[in-house]
C-alpha cells in the first residue's frame, strides 16, 4: 500500500484494486467479526462467565470507550493516511475477536473487548470518512445502501454456516471466534498488500473541528448513540436471558434479520435519494419509539417470544435508515471536515454509550421495561429534532432555522 494515486484514476484499474472494491471488501470483513462476536456474546457471557444485567452493563461500558475516544483519530491521521489507519484497525479487530474465548473470566473479557472496540471503532470512524469522500453526493445514498447490503450478505452466509453446524459439528465458542476473526485479519492483509492509497481530491484537515452550523448534526449523533446503545446491550440479552434462547437460535434470528437487511437495505438508500433525508429519518425515529414501547410491553404485559423476534427484527431495517444521516452531512458539510467531523461525531455519539450502559445494567435488574421505556423517549426526542431538517440541505441551509434567518437578514 506504499503507491499514491489520486482517487478519479481509480476507475482506470482491474475492479478488485479499484477503490469501490476496497470499500466492498471492508464491508465484508468488519461484519465477519464483529456481528459474529455480538451474535454469541450474550450465550458465552452467561454459560462461561455467569453474567447478570450488571456485568453485561459494565463490559459495554468499556466497550464504547474507545468510540467516545475516536477523536484521536485527527492526531493520528497527523502521520498516517485514513486509509493505511482503517486497514490496520480492521486487522487489530480480527485478532482481538479470534482471542475473545481464550479469556474466560470478567477481567479477560474486558481487556479483550477493549482491544476489540479499540479496532471497531476507529475503522468505523475511518470508513464513515472515507465513504463520505469517495463517494459523489447524487449516488451516495444508493452507493451506502449496497454497502450495508453487502455486509449483511456476508454476516448472512457466516451465520448460515454456524446454524447449520453448531450442533451437528459439536462447535465452540472458541473455533467460531477463531474462525470469523481471522478471516477478518486475512481480508485487511489483503487489503494492505492489493491496494494503493487513494488520494482524495479535497485534502482533509487535521485538527479538532466543531462547527455552530453543523449543530444540529451533532444532536443527532448523539441521541443516535443514546438510543442505539439500549438496542445494542439489551434487546439481545433479553432474547437469551428471559426468553432463553440457545446460539443456534439466536443465529437463526439474525439471518432472519440480515435477510430482511439484504433486500431492504438497496431500497432504503434509493428512497432516501428520492424522498430526502428528513423524510427518512422522521420513518426510522417514529418506527424505533413504537419498536421501544413494544418492547416494553413484553415485560409490562407478559407478550411473548414471537413478537420480541419480529420487534428485533424491524428494529435492524430502521436502523438501516440512519444512513441518511450520513448523507444529510455529506450535503452540508466543507468536503474538507469531513474527516476531521467524522471523528468528532463518533465521538458525540458515544458520549452516552459510555454514560448509559452501567446505570442501566442496574436498572434492568429492578425494571427491564424501563429501560425499554427511556429508550422510546429518546427516540421521540430524535423524532423532533429530525423535524428540523431542511427538504433539501446544504452549506448555508443546515436547518429549517437557516431560511428564516436569510428573510429576517433581508428585511
Amino acid at each position: 500500500m506504499s503507491r499514491i494515486l489520486p482517487l478519479d484514476q481509480g476507475h482506470r484499474l482491474p475492479f478488485w484494486r479499484r477503490p469501490e472494491a476496497f470499500l466492498i471488501l471492508t464491508a465484508i470483513a468488519m461484519p465477519l467479526s464483529f456481528m459474529t462476536w455480538s451474535a454469541l456474546l450474550d450465550n458465552w457471557t452467561i454459560e462461561a462467565i455467569g453474567f447478570t444485567g450488571v456485568e453485561i452493563g459494565n463490559l459495554h461500558m468499556i466497550r464504547e470507550i474507545p468510540g467516545f475516544l475516536a477523536v484521536g483519530v485527527i492526531a493520528i491521521i497527523l502521520f498516517m493516511r485514513e486509509q493505511v489507519l482503517g486497514v490496520v484497525a480492521l486487522f487489530g479487530l480480527g485478532v482481538a475477536t479470534a482471542m475473545t474465548a481464550w479469556f474466560p473470566s470478567f477481567s479477560g473479557i474486558l481487556w479483550v473487548t477493549l482491544l476489540s472496540s479499540i479496532g471497531f471503532h476507529y475503522y468505523e470512524t475511518v470508513n464513515q470518512s472515507l465513504q463520505l469522500q469517495w463517494l459523489k453526493k447524487e449516488s451516495a445514498p444508493r452507493k451506502l445502501g449496497m454497502l450495508i447490503a453487502v455486509g449483511s450478505a456476508a454476516t448472512f452466509v457466516a451465520y448460515m454456516l454456524i446454524m447449520m453446524t453448531w450442533n451437528r459439528l459439536g462447535l465452540g465458542y472458541n473455533t467460531v471466534f477463531m474462525v470469523s476473526g481471522g478471516l477478518t485479519a486475512i481480508i485487511a492483509l489483503y487489503c494492505w498488500l492489493a491496494f494503493p492509497q487513494f488520494e482524495a481530491p479535497n485534502p482533509q484537515r487535521k485538527q479538532l473541528i466543531l462547527r455552530q452550523r453543523y449543530w444540529l448534526y451533532y444532536a443527532l449523533q448523539f441521541m443516535s448513540g443514546a438510543r442505539r446503545q439500549i438496542f445494542v446491550v439489551f434487546a439481545g440479552f433479553m432474547m437469551v436471558e428471559h426468553f432463553g434462547y440457545q446460539p443456534d437460535e439466536k443465529v437463526a434470528l439474525m439471518l432472519a434479520t440480515l435477510m430482511a437487511n439484504i433486500l431492504f437495505a438497496p431500497m432504503v438508500g434509493r428512497a432516501v435519494g428520492v424522498f430526502g433525508e428528513r423524510n427518512a429519518l422522521v420513518v426510522e425515529y417514529a418506527g424505533l419509539t413504537l419498536v421501544f414501547l413494544a418492547y416494553g410491553g413484553i415485560y409490562w404485559f407478559g407478550w411473548g417470544v414471537a413478537l420480541a423476534a419480529a420487534l428485533y427484527i424491524v428494529d435492524h431495517l430502521l436502523f438501516a435508515l440512519a444512513l441518511s444521516l450520513k448523507t444529510y452531512f455529506q450535503k452540508i458539510a466543507d468536503p474538507g471536515d469531513i474527516a476531521p467531523t467524522a471523528a468528532v461525531a463518533f465521538t458525540i455519539n458515544h458520549i452516552a454509550a459510555v454514560g448509559l450502559p452501567l446505570p442501566l445494567g442496574y436498572l434492568w435488574v429492578q425494571s427491564p421495561g424501563a429501560v425499554f421505556g427511556l429508550a422510546a423517549a429518546m427516540a421521540v426526542v430524535s423524532l423532533l429534532l429530525s423535524l428540523l431538517i431542511p427538504r433539501r440541505p446544504e452549506p448555508g441551509n443546515e436547518t429549517i432555522f437557516a431560511a428564516f434567518r436569510r428573510q429576517v437578514l433581508a428585511d
